[in-house]
């Protein structure tokens, strides 16, 4: 492991904007402060810090419905995603994407998406661009074990793997589609499997351990930089919250609960950085400065405007 002090740093303070950012709309959600529909990142923050600490500003990533962290590890600011999330007019998409729909393409955010798998086959055509183009850059594209069971993975799997287009694809494998199990959805143990019938590599790592997500990551993006296509990582995690933000939970138990929240990713990180030699206080001071900037980010989002009415069709159709 070859990471200095610097980057350690860095992704401590990725992981803690991911978790206070969702933490706090889920409080604001219940105080019927922010609308719609709300899907928390919750308890697999490593895996986005952890993918996205290995990406440029000129990569692209691919999200879905359950994208905060994803936006927010890539570079998304916290303010314009909480005026988003207020379907503000000051928000990325002008308070008209939400929570779901979340998109930069100054930091490579193609979007997050409602639609389960609709982000493998941007992904990959973002990916045919690269190559097109001959940049050395890479598409990522994150997706849930549900969605391994559409066409839209099996179509871009086959067209990545048959072109040797420079994108990866990153399975965060928290053991449900929606309120099913995957042993009820699908008769393999590891996502990752289903690399072999594409000719690519296939790996399953601890989705909890943000070192572990670093190295899998890195040496499958390098590979895709280098020209050597594409790579199925699946990444197992567990959600700390239901499927939406209210969602009752009768499908999990209470002693899979606890023996998930013993695997929390930040205080596992927490606990190596003390180990490496980071001192508490710097720690804390990180998540104390998260803790202000979220802070400005409501205030921000709650003192901007909704959009006109006269904005309701900018941008949905051409002029």
């Amino acid at each position: 492991m070859e990471l200095d002090k610097v980057k350690l740093l860095s992704m401590w303070k990725t992981m803690n904007k991911i978790r206070q950012f969702e933490t706090r709309i889920s409080d604001l959600f219940m105080d019927q402060r922010i609308p719609g529909f709300i899907h928390l990142y919750l308890g697999e923050e490593a895996i986005a810090a952890g993918v996205c600490a290995n990406l440029r500003d000129t990569d692209q990533i691919a999200s879905t419905h359950r994208g905060h962290g994803h936006c927010i590890a890539k570079g998304g600011r916290l303010d314009l995603m909480m005026a988003e999330l207020y379907g503000k007019s000051t928000g990325y998409c002008k308070g008209k994407g939400g929570s779901m729909h979340i998109a930069d393409r100054a930091l490579g955010i193609l979007g997050a998406d409602g639609i389960v798998g609709a982000g493998m086959p941007i992904a990959t055509g973002a990916a045919f661009g690269m190559k097109y183009l001959k940049t050395d850059d890479v598409a990522v594209v994150f997706f849930g074990d549900g969605a391994s069971n559409r066409g839209t993975f099996h179509e871009s799997l086959n067209m990545a793997s048959t072109w040797k287009l420079p994108v990866v694809f990153v399975n965060e494998n928290n053991g449900m589609g929606l309120y099913t199990r995957q042993a009820r959805h699908q008769n393999i143990i590891n996502v990752s499997d289903r690399s072999a019938g594409y000719g690519i590599p296939g790996v399953t790592a601890d989705g909890n351990n943000i070192l572990e997500v670093y190295e899998v990551a890195k040496e499958a993006i390098t590979r895709a930089r280098q020209g050597f296509g594409p790579t199925l990582l699946e990444f197992k995690t567990w959600r700390q919250r239901g499927h939406f933000v209210g969602d009752p939970e009768l499908y999990r138990t209470d002693e899979e609960r606890k023996e998930w929240m013993a695997r929390d990713p930040i205080p596992r990180f927490e606990k190596y950085l003390l180990d490496f030699g980071v001192s508490k206080e710097e720690l804390d001071s990180i998540v104390n400065d998260v803790a202000s900037e979220l802070e400005a980010a409501v205030k921000f989002a709650e003192e901007s405007p909704y959009p006109e009415l006269s904005e309701l069709t900018a941008g949905t159709y051409a002029k």
